[in-house]
């Protein structure tokens, strides 16, 4: 039997192709139907809580606790592009152009 591991692109592309068709298509009983209905505050809210949980388990979790964190947040940020009409590949394009540009630099020519 051959088990071929996804690549994380393949598992992030699948997780927000059925994100997108809840936002399409409620499905009753679904969570990440619930996030749309509740709008843009309500995710954007979510995704806060999820980042400072992601944090918290940073700080004195165990590598599990901050792997579970991670993806509850990957998968809020995810609803959230969703929600703003964000595709992965527009942030995927934004971390491209950034690669070899200092963090300081390409921050501080955001404030200018």
């Amino acid at each position: 039997m051959n088990h071929k591991l996804e690549t994380s692109e393949d598992v992030l592309d699948k997780l927000f192709t059925v994100i997108c068709s809840r936002r399409e298509n409620e499905t009753k009983g679904s969570y990440t139907s619930t996030l749309f209905e509740g709008g843009q505050q309500l995710i954007a809210r979510k995704v806060g809580e999820e980042a400072i949980e992601c944090v918290v388990a940073g700080l004195s979790g165990t590598k599990k606790e901050i792997i579970s964190e991670s993806s509850d947040l990957l998968f809020h940020l995810m609803v959230l592009w969703s929600n703003s009409g964000i595709l992965p590949k527009d942030v995927w394009e934004e971390l491209t152009r950034r690669q070899g540009i200092s963090g300081l630099v390409e921050k501080k020519s955001r404030s200018s």
